[in-house]
């Protein structure tokens, strides 16, 4: 799981770089993705190190 949170992270952050490239271009498609991506990876990052702590518990 400690692997799997590291590249849900890097998706979320580059999901993030994505929003503001999207805005420089004016594609709306791209915007709506990158953020409904951005905000399911980036939730389910943010609830596993509250649940389960960084580096998460064994037990």
């Amino acid at each position: 799981m400690n692997l799997l949170m590291v590249i849900f992270a890097l998706v979320a952050i580059f999901a993030v770089v994505n929003i503001f490239q999207g805005i420089k271009e004016k594609n709306v498609l791209a915007i709506i993705f990158s953020l409904a991506t951005a905000a399911i990876f980036g939730w389910f990052v943010i609830m596993t190190v509250l649940n389960q702590g960084y580096p998460p518990k064994l037990h």
